[in-house]
């Protein structure tokens, strides 16, 4: 059993005295662990780290069997992201967020989604923006969408407001006025498009934007994901999201 793929790398741990066993997302054999043998030697170190792109050959003797990666380096974040302390919780929360999948299985959406992200881990008040997009993403994955491009009482596409936390579908302003106290804020950057994308038009979010953002990808992922499999959201997320709201607030990414 043998298959070559490209990967990011979201996590390493220790084997033995000079091996590691690596945890890639890919995009044609999902989450896939494998040992490199010598991943601990000094010229293997540095490319066998969080948030790194390689080319890896997976082989082994049965398909159910952990097997051997080798790898080749294509892209070295990892300096990058440790300059400042989005960059470290963030690719610490997107490795969980992409642990909630079936190991093995093909997320090629979230795999080329992952990689918009920890481009811009550096700028926090982007990556604020794309990793509540990532979470909405990754809801829809597993199997529990959200609707946020028309009113679920009147079938209007403009003028939305919020979103019902029963149906995890957008209301209108005025629709959904009477209700307000028991709806879910939808900020302005998710009315324009949940896309992962970056374009000339891209709009700094404002502090109540990112706060009203995160609240809603949260209470979906308690509700859905975290309550129902008896675990606890990742320490790491409310990390990133203390430094992307002071970079929303001051316009400058926070030093780690």
């Amino acid at each position: 059993m043998d298959w070559k793929d490209e990967g990011l790398i979201i996590g390493v741990r220790r084997h033995g005295e000079t091996s590691a066993i690596i945890e890639l997302m890919t995009p044609g054999h999902g989450r896939h662990l494998g040992l490199v043998r010598g991943g601990r030697s000094a010229r293997m170190r540095p490319v066998l780290q969080p948030g790194n792109s390689v080319t890896a050959t997976w082989r082994a003797r049965l398909e159910e069997h952990l097997g051997t990666f080798t790898v080749e380096a294509n892209k070295l974040r990892v300096a990058e992201l440790m300059q400042r302390s989005a960059g470290i919780y963030g690719i610490q929360t997107l490795a969980n967020h992409l642990r909630l999948l079936p190991e093995r299985d093909p997320h090629k959406n979230l795999y080329n989604a992952s990689l918009i992200l920890v481009e811009h881990f550096d700028q926090p008040e982007i990556a604020a923006t794309l990793l509540v997009k990532f979470e909405i993403a990754l809801l829809e994955e597993l199997g529990f969408g959200l609707d946020l491009t028309q009113c679920a009482a009147s079938g209007v596409t403009s003028d939305l407001g919020w979103v019902s936390p029963k149906s995890g579908r957008a209301v209108s302003r005025g629709a959904g006025k009477p209700w307000e106290d028991k709806l879910l804020a939808l900020p302005e950057f998710l009315q324009q498009s949940s896309q992962l994308t970056i374009d000339a038009q891209f709009e700094f979010p404002t502090p109540e934007d990112v706060e009203a953002g995160f609240a809603l990808s949260s209470y979906f992922l308690e509700h859905h994901i975290y309550h129902p499999r008896g675990i606890r959201p990742p320490d790491e997320r409310q990390g990133f999201i203390r430094a992307a709201k002071k970079a929303a607030q001051t316009g400058v990414a926070p030093q780690s």
